[in-house]
C-alpha cells in the first residue's frame, strides 16, 4: 500500500482488479477546501489513458513490478523471444505487449521487459536507436533547400520519415518512442 505522498511517475498501482502506471501527477493544495492529487494514468495492459483525482492522504495498493535488462533474441510466430542476461532464462512476449515498440528491435538489442507475477506488462525500448537505412529514394538536386522529407525504410522494415539529403547505407539515430528522425550516425 502507498498513499498520495509517495507517488512517482512510473509507479503501478492496482486499481479495481487492472494494473496502471503513473504518467504524471500533482499534488495541488488549493486556498479553500482539502489538498489532492491529480494525476494522468496509464492502463498497462490496454494502454488508454485517464486522468484521475485522489484526496490527499488516501491510501492506493500498488502492485510489485519487476523490470529486469533483457535481450532481444528472435521474433518466432506471433512472440518475441527475449533472454535474462543473469539467469539465461528465455521469456515469449507476444506481440500487443511489445506495441509499436516491435518495429525497431533488433537481434541482441538489450531492452527492460517489466513483469508481474511473471506475466510480462511491457517492453521499454532505449530511447534513441541506431538503425541502417535499407532503401530510400535519391534526393533530387535542387530540393536541398526546401526542409522537405522522404520515406526510408530501415533494417528491421520500419518506414519513417527522413530529410532529402539521407541515403541508402546512412546509419541513423531515431526516437523509438514517436519514430521520428534524431539524426546521422557518424561512422
Amino acid at each position: 500500500m502507498a498513499d498520495t505522498s509517495d507517488f512517482k511517475n512510473g509507479l503501478v498501482l492496482k486499481i479495481e482488479g487492472q494494473l496502471w502506471q503513473i504518467i504524471e501527477f500533482q499534488h495541488v493544495k488549493p486556498g479553500k477546501g482539502p489538498a489532492f492529487v491529480r494525476t494522468k494514468m496509464k492502463n498497462v495492459l490496454s494502454g488508454k489513458t485517464v486522468d484521475k483525482t485522489f484526496n490527499a492522504g488516501v491510501k492506493v495498493e500498488t502492485a510489485t513490478v519487476d523490470r529486469r535488462d533483457m535481450t532481444y533474441l528472435y521474433h518466432d510466430g506471433s512472440d518475441y523471444i527475449f533472454m535474462d542476461g543473469d539467469t539465461y532464462d528465455q521469456i515469449p512476449v507476444n506481440e500487443t505487449t511489445v506495441g509499436d515498440g516491435a518495429r525497431f528491435l533488433l537481434e541482441n538489442m538489450r531492452v527492460q521487459v517489466a513483469t508481474h507475477e511473471d506475466a510480462p506488462l511491457f517492453v521499454e525500448l532505449p530511447v534513441t536507436v541506431e538503425l541502417e537505412v535499407k532503401h530510400t529514394d535519391p534526393g533530387l538536386q535542387g530540393d536541398r533547400s526546401t526542409g522537405g522529407t522522404k520515406p526510408a525504410t530501415l533494417e528491421t522494415g520500419a518506414e519513417i520519415q527522413v530529410p532529402l539529403f539521407i541515403n541508402t547505407g546512412d546509419k541513423l539515430k531515431v526516437d523509438s518512442r514517436d519514430g521520428n528522425y534524431l539524426g546521422r550516425v557518424n561512422s
